[in-house]
């Protein structure tokens, strides 16, 4: 392990309606190095919606980057001066999401077609900001796989000033797949990520895409900077409880699932205290939480039964720390 790790070594993904700032507060008690992402915030949210509703985050969640979405330099730039201006530790650019939404807005993955306006977006940002701009891509876009496409696009926007690049190592289609299907049937091609970072030694090169293993970490780790992950940290974040000793020599964690449990009630309470949030909204990222322990599907429905939703949070959290265990689930015989 290098003695200065990358900030970029471990992250979790951006990811729409998951990683908000109730999620990303439980990926902190589990984790203290790895960078977490918000979701996609669209410039035109920024300009015309709620500023503080799509860029509050608790100051327990560093490091966070921000993560846009849009194609236009001056809004890119005054979105991204907004994210320094709370606090944000990177501004990232999305240019991996495929859906139809996002390319009616014309930003996205079908950004990857146009290298030199998110050129011209990375460096209208660079020059509003101090803080690290990084771009998040795929390998390619349609039935386009030639290496050539994605070194070519890495190559114009590194010229432009971006010296991090998270490679989602799955092409988009922009017709006839769903994202959900976008983050599954293009086929991964985990080589084209690592020859990026032959080719561009001096960039950072991350890769994401359908990781799920601490071994699979060590061993992309052979070979670029970093290495994001998403819905494996999602659906079963104990795996982040991990990362600190195994990527970032830190002592073994001593965290206990109990711990999280009541620092999340906590925060529960204090969140409900300062603007009404309900625990419920807070509760759903945590389900993942008990993966492979007995007793997990009893706790995950008290947590999910919607007509415990006017108690108190820590009166649920008892009623579904009645059902659980520390051990694991018995397999069926």
């Amino acid at each position: 392990m290098p003695a200065s790790p990358s900030p970029w070594r471990l992250s979790v993904a951006p990811m729409m309606d998951w990683t908000d700032r109730h999620c990303r507060y439980l990926h902190r008690l589990l984790t203290k190095h790895t960078l977490l992402y918000t979701e996609m915030v669209t410039t035109g949210a920024l300009m015309h919606g709620s500023v503080q509703r799509h860029l509050r985050f608790n100051a327990e969640e560093h490091p966070v980057a921000l993560q846009l979405g849009g194609s236009e330099p001056d809004d890119l730039a005054r979105a991204a001066k907004m994210g320094e201006d709370w606090g944000y530790d990177e501004i990232n650019l999305n240019c991996g999401c495929p859906s139809e939404r996002v390319q009616r807005g014309a930003f996205g993955a079908c950004l990857m077609a146009e290298p030199q306006t998110v050129a011209d977006g990375v460096k209208a940002m660079k020059d509003a900001v101090s803080l690290p701009v990084t771009v998040k891509h795929r390998i390619g876009i349609d039935k386009t796989e030639s290496y050539e496409f994605v070194r070519d696009f890495v190559g114009t926007v590194a010229e432009a000033g971006c010296e991090v690049f998270i490679v989602h190592a799955r092409n988009a289609w922009l017709q006839g797949l769903s994202p959900k299907e976008n983050r599954e049937i293009p086929p991964l091609r985990y080589e084209l990520a690592h020859r990026l970072k032959r080719d561009f030694p001096r960039l950072t090169i991350a890769v994401n895409g359908g990781i799920t293993t601490n071994a699979q970490i060590a061993e992309h780790l052979q070979h670029v900077d970093g290495v994001m992950l998403g819905r494996e940290a999602y659906h079963h974040p104990w795996l982040l409880t991990t990362w600190d000793e195994a990527f970032y020599g830190d002592a073994p964690s001593t965290v206990t699932r109990e711990w999280v449990e009541d620092q999340m009630v906590r925060y529960m309470e204090r969140a409900h205290a300062e603007d009404g949030c309900p625990w419920y909204a807070i509760a759903r990222h945590m389900l993942g939480l008990r993966h492979g322990l007995r007793g997990a599907r009893k706790w995950r429905q008290v947590w999910s039964d919607h007509r415990l939703k006017p108690l108190p949070p820590r009166e649920v959290w008892a009623m579904a720390q009645a059902h659980v265990s520390d051990e694991p689930e018995a397999l069926p015989a």
